[in-house]
């Protein structure tokens, strides 16, 4: 096939042609962009929380008015909690995975540091609480039960002596790469070390402060909460009764206490949706966007090609006069598409990088990986040639005989 000929004739249709390349160049930079988005919207929605998801519900609760012993009332919550059929375990916490709001400490290996390495997600709760979580340890041990401190009755600031510490792997990583961190001491509160006895492969921190790399520094301190610091029961059951463990959890819980509002109740499940339910509905949009654009582009095609066939059949009816086939056709205009398409993905290329650029400044987004565009070429390449089989295939079954009466 000769190209002179069919850049000449683009040439001849000038507007026309450039609206097409335009049309597939703006559709190669949103979508290639908009493809990498979703990605990170889906990875970052599989993010893991290091807890058995399956088997948690929450109920957050939030006092009326000042109680006399809040610690005593805690204690008959988890006791009437622990009652109910269907529960494995039960803890109290200041927070959980994926939940919103969160504790968080600066934590360093050298006393007094004026520049913390870094900041990682507190949790706190009662002793059973990392089996109730169900994290898994890597390495070391739990608490022991003389190493709780009453946080209340402690005061509840920062200053409290804290004589041990739990850790995430990405803390113990981090502070102490290619090293053992179990038994070194760790500065989290006050001017005195806590010591690592336990590390945990993975607890997410419950918001995305400091991005997807600080979702993963997380520790737990031996602090046990009553429910006006902590107001979050995390009950741990059986799969498939979650549903009436929760409906059972707060009547119990308004037995023992009815001045108190049940804030929320639901499933860990219900947890991560809330969370992530922003970057679902992002995938969502940016999905039918793309989608959308590419059947635009596709009808473009469709439209370009069916009315240059309409105006050029004396010229078809010509050519194939003089001896060209049906397949010569058929190949004169996906030539020709895959031209303008090929314009359309080089300027496409070049605006999905400007866009990329624009984005990372303006939402810390990653850069686009170079696999996409070449992914995005030929995706564009492929729908240019289906979308304009159709108008070609009508072109090469126009008879010799009437496209030449057609003047």
């Amino acid at each position: 096939m000769d190209f002179i000929p069919i850049i000449s004739t683009l040439r001849r249709h000038r507007t026309a042609s450039i609206l097409i390349v335009l049309e597939i160049a703006f559709t190669c930079a949103i979508v290639c962009n908009a493809v990498f988005v979703i990605r990170e919207r889906i990875a970052r929605m599989d993010r893991p929380s290091g807890v058995v998801e399956d088997e948690i519900v929450r109920i957050q609760l939030a006092g009326i008015g000042k109680k006399t012993d809040p610690g005593v009332v805690t204690r008959q919550d988890l006791v009437a909690l622990r009652g109910i059929s269907g529960v494995k375990n039960v803890a109290i916490t200041n927070m959980v995975p994926f939940g919103g709001s969160s504790w968080n400490s600066s934590i360093s290996t050298i006393a007094d540091d004026p520049n913390p390495p870094l900041n990682a997600a507190t949790y706190m709760g009662s002793h059973d609480l990392l089996e109730t979580f169900g994290v898994k340890l890597v390495a070391g041990r739990d608490f022991t039960p003389d190493e709780y401190i009453d946080f209340g009755a402690a005061g509840g600031g920062s200053n409290i002596r804290l004589p041990s510490v739990i850790i995430s792997k990405g803390v113990a990583e981090r502070l102490f790469p290619g090293q053992n961190a179990l038994g070194k001491p760790l500065y989290v509160w006050g001017k005195d070390p806590s010591t690592i006895v336990g590390i945990v492969d993975t607890l997410a921190r419950p918001n995305d402060w400091q991005g997807q790399v600080g979702m993963m520094y997380s520790l737990v301190l031996p602090l046990d909460l009553d429910f006006t610091y902590g107001g979050n029961y995390i009950v741990r059951c059986d799969p498939d009764r979650k549903a009436e463990v929760l409906a059972a959890a707060e009547a119990a819980l308004k037995k023992v206490d009815p001045v108190r509002l049940v804030m929320r109740r639901q499933t860990f499940a219900d947890v991560r949706k809330e969370f992530f339910a922003e970057d679902r509905a992002m995938a969502w949009v940016l999905g039918v966007v793309s989608i959308s654009l590419l059947v635009i582009t596709a009808l473009g095609v469709i439209g370009l090609a069916s009315f240059w066939v309409q105006q050029r059949t004396r010229q078809i009816g010509v050519r194939r006069a003089l001896g060209a086939t049906r397949g010569d056709i058929l190949r004169y205009f996906q030539t020709e598409n895959f031209i303008l398409a090929t314009a359309g993905i080089i300027l496409g290329m070049a605006l999905a990088y400007g866009i990329n650029l624009w984005l990372m400044g303006k939402y810390q987004i990653d850069r686009l990986p170079a696999e996409f565009l070449p992914i995005g070429a030929g995706l564009l390449w492929f729908l240019g040639q289906i979308a304009v089989l159709g108008p070609a295939l009508r072109a090469a079954a126009i008879p010799p005989a009437i496209a030449t009466r057609s003047v």
